[in-house]
C-alpha cells in the first residue's frame, strides 16, 4: 500500500488478474489496472458543497482535505460520473481538470450529460450512457448498472460494473436507495466486490440494505463510502461491519483508507 500522489498512482503496477483502488473521499474513486489504465469517478476534490449546505440549513463543511488537487487528474484516461450532485459533479473539481489539460473522454448519464455542457465541457468530450450500456477503457470493461435517485432533482442516477480481464468485477452503486432490481441487475455480472454508499439519511442505501446487497450478491469484499466527508451525512463505516455480521459474512467488510491505494486480486476459481 502507498500514498496517494498523482506521481504514486502513475508509478503503481497493478498485478495481473487485479485492480487497484484508491478513494478520494466521499464517492470518489481512482481505479487503476494491470495495463496501466487509470479512470477517475466521481471525484470531489474542493470544498464547494460548503455554500450549498449552509443555504439549505446542513454543515457541509469537509471534514478532511482532498488527498489530490483537481489539476492531478489531468492524466486520467478516462472522467465517469454517476449523476450531477455537486459532491459527485463538482465544477470546481471539473474547472481545475480542464484547465491542467482534463478533455475527458466523459462517461455520464442524461442529466450529467447536460450539466457537463452548462459548465463548458465540448459535446464531442461526452459519452451518453444508461443501464445495460457497455465500453471499454484498454483492459477495463464497464458496464452502467441500475441506481434510485434521492429525489426529482436528478432522475437519472447510475452505478456502474467495472471489471479486469481476467480478473475482478467491482461494483460501485453511487447514490441509491434499496430495490432488488440492483442485485437482479448486478448478479448476473458476478462482482467480486461491493462499493457502496451507506448514508442512509439522505435516502441511499443504509449499512443494513447495503449488508443486505452484498449477501445476495455473495461478494467477496464489502467497502463503504461517502460517509466520511460532512457533518450532517456522516455515518461510521462500523455499522456495515455490524449488519455484515448480522448477515453472517462480516469478515468480508474492508474499510479502505482515503488515499491509499487497495489492491484486489481475483482468486482462483
Amino acid at each position: 500500500m502507498t500514498s496517494c500522489s498523482i506521481t504514486s498512482i502513475k508509478a503503481h503496477q497493478t498485478p495481473p488478474g487485479a485492480i487497484t483502488l484508491w478513494w478520494l473521499g466521499q464517492a470518489g474513486f481512482i481505479l487503476g489496472s494491470p495495463s496501466g489504465k487509470t479512470v477517475v469517478l466521481d471525484p470531489y476534490l474542493t470544498n464547494s458543497c460548503k455554500a450549498i449546505g449552509v443555504a439549505a440549513g446542513f454543515d457541509m463543511d469537509r471534514l478532511a482535505p482532498p488527498p489530490l488537487a483537481p489539476s492531478e487528474l489531468a492524466g486520467m484516461d478516462a472522467y465517469l460520473l454517476t449523476h450531477s450532485h455537486q459532491d459527485h459533479l463538482d465544477p470546481e473539481t471539473l474547472s481545475g481538470y480542464r484547465s491542467a489539460g482534463g478533455h475527458g473522454p466523459f462517461f455520464a448519464p442524461a442529466e450529467t450529460v447536460a450539466r457537463l455542457q452548462a459548465l463548458g465541457v465540448p459535446a464531442d468530450q461526452v459519452n451518453l450512457i444508461w443501464p445495460n450500456k457497455t465500453f471499454t477503457i484498454g483492459d477495463l470493461s464497464i458496464r452502467v448498472t441500475f441506481a434510485i435517485p434521492f429525489a426529482g432533482d436528478d432522475l437519472t442516477h447510475v452505478g456502474y460494473l467495472v471489471s479486469v480481464k481476467a480478473g475482478p468485477t467491482v461494483y460501485f452503486t453511487g447514490d441509491t436507495d434499496y430495490n432488488p432490481v440492483l442485485a437482479l441487475a448486478a448478479a448476473p455480472h458476478k462482482p467480486d466486490v461491493l462499493v457502496t454508499v451507506i448514508n442512509g439519511a439522505f435516502r441511499n442505501l443504509g449499512p443494513a440494505e447495503s449488508a443486505l446487497l452484498a449477501k445476495q450478491l455473495d461478494v467477496k469484499r464489502v467497502i463503504p463510502c461517502h460517509h466520511d466527508l460532512f457533518h450532517d451525512n456522516c455515518m461510521p463505516p462500523q455499522m456495515l461491519h455490524t449488519h455484515l455480521k448480522l448477515q453472517g459474512i462480516g469478515e468480508r467488510y474492508c474499510q479502505v483508507q482515503r488515499g491509499v491505494a487497495f489492491v484486489y486480486v481475483k482468486p482462483p476459481e
